[in-house]
């Protein structure tokens, strides 16, 4: 059902979408709402500018802020591109009907079909894992290379890690459930609960210092708050060591930033020509090189501190998933415990 618009929103949209016509040339624009917002991303715009005579006109906040915009302007939206990190948000976007679905030969055969959404919703365009950490001056735990290791009571009082209302612990989650259901993704919950060596808190990079000081033993972290320490030449980031969890198995999580073309997208071809650019060779490795991420595209470059963290098997369900199995997670972690 389409929102209804106030006097005011609808002003405000189309003073927005007067702003952005008045930027148009000969090939037209883009108009991009992005919740990234690294410097490379804006040399990403203007080599696409270059390469094309496109102008790209970019709106950017946090995801959750751009999809309430989107939804409030309806129909009059200037917006042709929302481009957000992580599945689940990918997700919470198209359950508020702003994607358009379309088909891609090029994005088909570039992004792998886990990675992007099995009808065209949206495909992904970085990548990172989420993996396990250790103190390196402890030296890597005996018997501990699965997710499903950390509920082991031999761990009791280890784990450091963040709230259960982050999106990566929710997609982690998440996933768990569609690989083995909720039953069993709930007594994992509950056995790394009782392994806490305090209630959940902080972001990635603060369980990072806390493993590397020795306040725990364990967390669970994204590869990319590692490798910007890395990256940084922060000590911090030496004296941890990384477990790609489960590569004996079904792989390791992984999860996206991605992009979808709007609803109402005045500028359809041009939004679709675009998130096609964004899986060539030197747009992927900008796009990456902003946030230390893996690309979605095999064989395209990564930075050195990420070619140095080494490859690594990865879980190939559809990241879709992660949406779908959203709510379950978020009740498993409630009746968990895991605040």
């Amino acid at each position: 059902m389409i929102r209804q618009f106030t006097k005011t929103a609808m002003a405000a949209a189309m003073a927005v979408t007067g702003l952005f016509a008045s930027s148009a040339n000969a090939d037209g624009v883009v108009n991009v709402y992005s919740a990234r917002h690294y410097d490379t991303d804006l040399a990403l715009y203007a080599d696409f500018e270059k390469q094309t005579g496109v102008k790209v006109n970019l709106i950017e906040a946090a995801s959750d802020t751009l999809i309430e915009r989107i939804l409030n302007e309806g129909k009059y939206s200037p917006a042709d591109i929302l481009i957000t990190v992580d599945a689940g948000r990918l997700y919470r976007a198209e359950q508020k009907g702003i994607f358009a679905p379309f088909t891609s030969a090029v994005l088909e055969e570039r992004v792998p079909a886990h990675l992007r959404h099995p009808k065209g919703q949206w495909y992904g365009l970085s990548k990172r894992a989420r993996v396990i950490i250790y103190n390196a001056a402890k030296g890597k735990p005996e018997g501990l290379n699965t997710y499903e290791d950390l509920a082991k009571p031999e761990f009791k009082g280890q784990i450091c890690v963040r709230s259960s209302s982050n999106i990566y612990n929710i997609s982690l989650l998440a996933a768990m459930v569609g690989r083995v259901g909720e039953e069993k993704a709930e007594e994992w919950t509950k056995g790394v609960v009782a392994n806490f060596r305090r209630r959940p808190q902080g972001n990635d990079t603060a369980n990072i210092r806390a493993v590397a000081s020795g306040e725990c033993e364990l967390s669970i972290v994204n590869t990319y708050y590692l490798a910007r320490l890395l990256a940084s030449g922060n000590e911090v980031g030496k004296q941890v060591g990384v477990i790609y969890p489960n590569q004996e198995t079904s792989g390791t999580h992984v999860n996206i930033s991605g992009a979808g073309v709007l609803k109402y997208a005045p500028n359809r071809e041009n939004a679709i020509k675009f998130i096609e650019y964004l899986t060539e060779n030197r747009a992927q490795y900008l796009f990456v090189e902003g946030n230390n991420e893996y690309p979605v595209v095999k064989g395209a470059n990564v930075t050195d501190v990420v070619k140095q963290m080494g490859e690594f098997k990865e879980d190939t369900i559809n990241a879709s998933e992660l949406g779908i199995n959203q709510a379950a997670a978020v009740r498993i972690f409630d009746r968990a415990g895991w605040n």
